[in-house]
This record gives C-alpha cells, structure tokens and sequence, in this order.
C-alpha cells in the first residue's frame, strides 16, 4: 500500500485540517467533535442543510460546505458513518431558528445516527426534517443497506435543495424539493480495480486484470455483474440502460447528466463516457441541458464511474444555475 498519509489513524484529521488552510474563506473544522461548517454564520431564518457519512468519497461531503450548497457535513472514520454526537454539535452550530434539513445518504449507519440526533436535537426545540437518498440501481439490498444505495444524486440534491433554502424556501419546502430530486434521478456505478481502505493495507476486493464489476457500490461493495473489460460504448451502454429503463426516461425528457469519477480514473476517460451518453441519449431523443463530469463523490483511489440521470423541470434548472461557491463545486459566485 502507497498513501501519501501520517497515518491511517490520522488521515482523516490530517486531511480535514489541510481543508480548512486551504479554503479558511469558507470553512472552519471542529476538533471535538470533529464537524466542518461554513466560515461565515448562518443567515438569519434561513434553513440550514447538514449532510455527512464516511470519509473516503471526497470532496462529498466537507468539500460542498458553502454557499449555496451545505452548511455542515459531518465526516466520519473512512468508510464509517459519523456518530450522533457529531451530527447533534453540527446541528446547534447551524441552527438559526428555520430548522436543519439532514440530507443522508441510504447506508445502515447513516440512517440510524442521523434519526438519534435529530430526536436528539428536537428534543432541545430544533426543527429537523430528513431526506433520504437512494438512487442505485445496482441491487434491491446491499451489506450496508436496506433497500437501495444512495449515490450520485445526493450531490445533486445537496446543490439544488441548497439554491431553495439560500433564497429563502422554508423547511417542508426544501424537504419536498429534496424528494422530488432523489425521485426523478437514478445512478448506477462500474469499477475497473478496487480501494484500499488504510487501516485495512490491501485491496477490498479482488478483480482479474481483465475483470470489471458493474453497479459496484461506493464502499466496494457488489453489484450486479462482473464481466470481462470491454470498449467504453459497451460499457456505457449497460450503465445507461440500467439507468434509462428504471425511472424510466422517455422521448422528449431535458436531463442533467452526472458523470462522476470514482477516485483513480482521469477526466480523459470520463469525457469518453460523457461523448458515449451524449450519443445514446440523443438516439433515444433525451436532451441533456445540464451537466457535471469529475472526481466529486469518490471510493478513495478505485478507478472507474458512476452515471446519475436527473429527470429536470424549471424549478430545478433555476436551483442548479444559483450561485454556488464551496471548496470543490462554484460557480455565479
């Protein structure tokens, strides 16, 4: 195993303090408990939105802390759900009276963690409201779930659920804008070679040279089938009809495409999958008129991608397009 790391001990400390004197504009890191938040406060009767999990799927979730997306994300060890302590500090930190939407992503731990601290936070009078996302369509259940996985549109629903609430959109507002992003999007993964998690120093599964798994989950776990490596148009293919088939996407939909890198596959290789969906889409009469292509929801160093659809109205093409400035996602701003 070659890390450019301390420690595995230390990682993600180690990281999250290097975030915070790279970007001190826009972020401050809590020690104890460990939480990142926005460096500027809250505005006041605004919703603030929380997210978090395991670290290992940078920038998600710390690297969407700022305006127009996230005010918190709560990290957790690699591959590790962050624990309600965590979520509660992060809470009172940014709550400003309108309440705190938690954005949580459909993995065991996430969701236990997340409704322990929001009993907890209610308790104390903080208004909180969930969203749970599961946008997979790898497989029904998975080690880490029940039900299906939440993945790539996650990021889109931080962005876009993150425009409503810094206009103003009051909290079962942003809930249902956040419900409807999770139900008109669907993503399915492929991974060409596994992670290494640090404290673990070896791969987390084992692929043939000439192997490849598609629908593979963020954490390495399985999917759906493992195939020989072939062409990226037939790869592309079998992710896009696993994707097109499921909602399913129709003639005459305006779409965002998401196509995001998994950690160790260059931008070279995911503009050939962009050109292959472009390709496809247009055939079946599916116009994309928004985008995003990079490394922003991450398995550490596994090389490979994942493909989100977004089904939009002009709701949420106006919420895309507002101004976003965080460490890994601007523009407008």
């Amino acid at each position: 195993m070659k890390k450019l790391i301390n420690s595995p001990e230390t990682v993600v400390r180690d990281a999250l303090f290097g975030m915070a004197a790279a970007h001190p504009q826009l972020v401050r890191v809590s020690v104890d408990p460990v939480f990142v938040v926005r460096a500027d406060p809250p505005s006041p009767g605004r919703v603030a939105l929380l997210s978090g999990g395991g670290s290992g799927h940078e920038p998600l979730h710390a690297g969407f802390v700022g305006r127009g997306m996230l005010h918190a994300a709560c990290p957790g060890p690699i591959f590790t759900s962050p624990v309600p302590d965590q979520i509660l500090a992060a809470t009172r930190a940014i709550n400003n009276g309108a309440g705190v939407l938690y954005i949580v992503k459909n993995y065991t731990g996430d969701i236990m963690n997340f409704e322990i601290a929001a009993e907890l936070a209610q308790a104390e009078g903080i208004d909180v409201a969930t969203v749970v996302t599961n946008d997979d369509v790898a497989v029904q259940d998975s080690l880490y779930t029940a039900g299906r996985r939440g993945v790539g549109v996650t990021v889109l629903v931080e962005k876009i659920v993150g425009g409503a609430a810094e206009a103003g959109a009051d909290l079962e507002h942003c809930r249902q804008i956040a419900e409807r992003v999770n139900g008109e999007g669907r993503s399915i993964g492929v991974a060409l070679t596994s992670c290494i998690v640090p404290q673990a120093g070896r791969p987390t599964f084992d692929l043939g040279a000439d192997e490849i798994e598609i629908g593979i989950g963020i954490h390495g776990e399985p999917g759906r089938q493992r195939t020989h490596i072939r062409p990226a148009a037939e790869i592309t293919k079998l992710l896009a009809d696993a994707v097109l088939g499921d909602l399913p996407f129709r003639d005459g939909d305006h779409v965002l495409v998401f196509v995001n890198g998994m950690g160790g596959t260059p931008l070279i290789e995911l503009y050939v999958v962009y050109g292959e969906l472009d390709r496809l889409l247009r055939h079946r009469g599916i116009t994309i008129v928004r985008n995003l292509i990079g490394n922003y929801m991450t398995a550490l160093e596994m090389a490979g991608c994942s493909v989100t659809l977004l089904r939009l109205d002009d709701e949420f093409i106006r919420l895309w397009d507002a101004p976003v400035h965080t460490a890994a996602l601007r523009w407008g701003a």
